[in-house]
């Protein structure tokens, strides 16, 4: 393997990993303070926060690094912080140590500071800022109409964070706690939440396949435009297993409140344990697609 093969590869990891960690914590906090602010004090739902910006940061570092590796004169720091993915990765680093302030709020006062306006607005800026600069490494700055594809690209990003950062929360802490009435408070909402997440993720998808792709001869004869139909397989395997969840929550989840019958939401939580699993997968493909080349 060449030193450029191992850079590559690296940044394809780091991309995994910065993605993954920012859909889960702009999830997961909107998760919390939108849907379920009682999970601030579940310590299942705090260590995935936590953990989440430990991942962003250590991510941050590792991009600023590598972009010292490809600085052109040498890995001086200034010269990583004087080209623009330097400035980039520089300002990911920041905005990830002020997410780091944000989840301190939550472990120190919990339900508190989820249900407090200014610790929202702080959330709320923070996720915005890591979404943008997120963005602004991808492909959505070189396609012909920028500012469409800049706005597509957020919303896409915004969009697939609140799926899958809500579906961590919601498998990983809510549904463990095996409390139907609790379950039958934030399960429907979610459903719905997660269905404006998902006409947001293929609205956006389209345009931003169509910009960058351009055409179908590119989406099936390139490696790039394979990579994109895998994304699409596995984000359709995403939306059987949550239509699957859709209708379980639609047909049998009174039920389950009325018996207080934990033990019946079984199928629910592996259905939505499938369902985070997939959406991870789809991560992971925008990742490599965002290090790949549209023309190749």
């Amino acid at each position: 393997m060449t030193r450029d093969d191992t850079l590559h590869a690296f940044a394809v990891l780091l991309h995994v990993t910065g993605y993954l960690a920012l859909a889960i914590l702009a999830g997961g906090l909107l998760f919390v303070s939108a849907l379920w602010p009682a999970g601030a004090r579940d310590p299942r739902t705090r260590l995935i926060l936590t953990s989440s910006v430990a991942v962003g940061v250590a991510s941050a570092i590792g991009t600023v690094l590598l972009a010292a590796q490809y600085a052109t004169s040498g890995p001086a720091i200034e010269d990583v912080l004087t080209a623009p993915f330097g400035r980039v990765a520089a300002a990911s680093g920041l905005l990830w140590l002020l997410a780091a302030v944000v989840v301190v709020a939550v472990l120190q006062r919990g339900e508190r500071a989820v249900r407090s306006l200014p610790w929202r607005a702080g959330a709320l800026a923070v996720a915005f800022g890591l979404l943008r600069a997120t963005g602004m490494s991808g492909h959505s700055n070189e396609t012909a109409e920028a500012g469409l594809s800049i706005v597509a690209d957020f919303l896409h990003l915004a969009g697939v964070s609140a799926w899958l950062g809500g579906l961590t929360v919601l498998s990983v802490g809510l549904l463990p706690r095996r409390r139907a009435d609790e379950i039958g408070d934030v399960a429907p909402k979610f459903s719905r939440f997660a269905m404006v997440s998902v006409l947001a993720i293929v609205a956006s998808g389209l345009i931003m396949a169509w910009q960058i792709v351009g055409s179908v001869g590119a989406l099936v004869g390139t490696a790039y435009g394979h990579l994109l139909l895998t994304k699409l397989a596995v984000f359709a395997l995403v939306l059987l297993a949550a239509m699957m969840s859709k209708h379980w929550v639609e047909n049998r989840l009174s039920a389950v409140i009325s018996r207080h019958a934990s033990a019946a939401v079984r199928p629910f939580v592996l259905s939505v344990g499938a369902e985070t699993v997939l959406a991870v997968a789809v991560l992971v493909a925008a990742s490599v697609l965002v290090t790949a080349s549209p023309g190749h």
